[in-house]
């Protein structure tokens, strides 16, 4: 497919793929209608029945369409089986034993309290847990494992979606590969993908892609069902489409129907099919799409502990931009293979000069514009999320709570998932970053 498809395609079709859910006015939960959800212990995906039984009860079914899989709080048991939704592939971790995670649990931190963002009443830890709607959680300090909780419908052999954290996976391996010399940032994205020429990514730079600094016509507003996320849901959908479907078929047309607005590299806007458009620059430049990266450059130089699954279109193109499912332990592997400049158990997995790329940040005037005023002076690189605060914190990102948090300062490392009934972390941050860091502060009081 050549051309710009056109963005005004009007169809009754309703597609079954991952990123309808997030594109769904349930994303935003019952706060959308001014009610009040379930709580974190009433919506838990065991106490209310979801998918038990041989067979379920038919009102306890999470199925295909995601306006009831992605529903809350359905949204709570699906979010440990994604790949039963939908097509995935999976990142293989080898046959090697998994490494050692060195443990030293302290109990205390359930009690570290904070004050939540534009509130007066002080939260503990352990509460932030609950207010979070919190499946899992793991602290690692000084490479050890301090604290680790499980909820929901997770447990530590399960999997979970990790949503836009796939993206700062994406973004890693753009920067290795620029680091080995396969990948020129500031080279055209036509140098590697011509298909993209009559695209609005045909006059945009591989850097501009990872950082989200292109000039892209995409509304990715959540809460509108006519917004382009509907489309591009529509054209990653596996399924076979209907007759009177007549958009993009798969990620790689719908990249190539992309309309500019505005100019390049002037300021940051949060548009997912960068990501998409930077895996197909990474499959282009290096012969080898971004999950045999994964597999080859992460999963198995850290012993991780289980393979992980990534959502695909028909084409079997993995969702870079959120379809990743991994298990908690082994999003905790990652930050700390970051924390520790790319070293894992005295070996240079990565180049340390590719995580002082991305913990530097970008550019915050050009990130500012934005409006994300939970992250005020931060920025965006390589598809990581900067806080340039006094610990020097970055973090992986995905919505309904989804992290990997890195703070230097402290030697600690967050690895979170979550299925808040809201996506946008703007409502789930004000009880998130204050945590993490008071942890951080009674974790650096207790260092010797």
């Amino acid at each position: 497919m050549t051309g710009r498809t056109p963005r005004n395609n009007k169809t009754t079709y309703f597609p079954h793929g991952f990123l309808l859910g997030a594109a769904m006015l349930m994303g935003l939960g019952p706060f959308a209608y001014g009610q009040q959800p379930l709580t974190d212990a009433q919506s838990d995906p065991r106490a209310m029945g979801w998918m038990q039984g041989f067979p379920p009860p038919v009102e306890k079914i999470v199925a295909y369409p995601a306006s009831n899989y992605f529903s809350f709080p359905r949204l709570r048991w699906s979010f440990c089986h994604l790949p039963q939704m939908q097509a995935s592939r999976r990142i293989s971790r080898g046959v090697g034993n998994p490494s050692e995670l060195p443990q030293a649990l302290d109990s205390g931190i359930d009690q570290v309290s904070f004050l939540p963002l534009g509130s007066d009443q002080e939260m503990t830890w352990r509460e932030s847990l609950a207010a979070n709607y919190t499946d899992g959680l793991l602290v690692m300090h000084r490479g050890r494992v301090v604290y680790e909780y499980y909820s929901g419908c997770l447990d530590r052999e399960g999997r979970h979606g990790a949503m836009s954290v796939t993206k700062s996976y994406v973004g890693l391996i753009a920067e290795l590969l620029i680091a080995e010399g396969h990948l020129e940032e500031q080279s055209p994205v036509t140098r590697y993908v011509p298909e993209l020429k009559d695209s609005a990514f045909g006059t945009a730079t591989v850097r501009q892609v990872m950082d989200m600094t292109t000039a892209l016509q995409f509304n990715e507003d959540y809460a509108d069902p006519s917004s382009d996320i509907w489309v591009y849901a529509a054209a990653g959908d596996p399924t076979p489409k209907p007759e009177s479907y007549t958009g993009p078929r798969n990620y790689y047309e719908y990249l190539q129907g992309v309309a500019p607005k505005g100019s390049h590299g002037e300021v940051f806007a949060y548009k997912s099919i960068n990501s998409d458009a930077l895996a197909w620059i990474i499959a282009r430049a290096s012969g080898k799409d971004v999950l045999e990266h994964l597999s080859a450059r992460i999963w198995k130089p850290l012993g991780t502990e289980q393979e992980a699954d990534v959502l695909v279109d028909s084409l079997g193109t993995p969702l870079a931009a959120g379809g990743l499912s991994l298990a908690l332990r082994d999003a905790a592997r990652l930050g700390q293979l970051m924390l520790q400049r790319g070293q894992w158990q005295g070996r240079q997995v990565i180049p340390a000069a590719v995580v002082d790329s991305i913990s530097g940040g970008g550019d915050p005037e050009q990130f500012a514009p934005a409006g994300y005023s939970t992250l005020p002076g931060g920025s965006y690189r390589s598809q990581w999320w900067v806080l340039h605060n006094d610990h020097g914190a970055y973090s992986a990102r995905g919505i309904h709570g989804q992290a990997i948090y890195v703070d230097p300062k402290a030697d600690m490392v967050i690895a979170r998932f979550a299925s808040h009934p809201v996506s946008f972390n703007a409502v789930i941050d004000p009880t998130s970053l204050p945590a993490y860091q008071a942890v951080a502060e009674y974790l650096l009081e207790k260092s010797p």
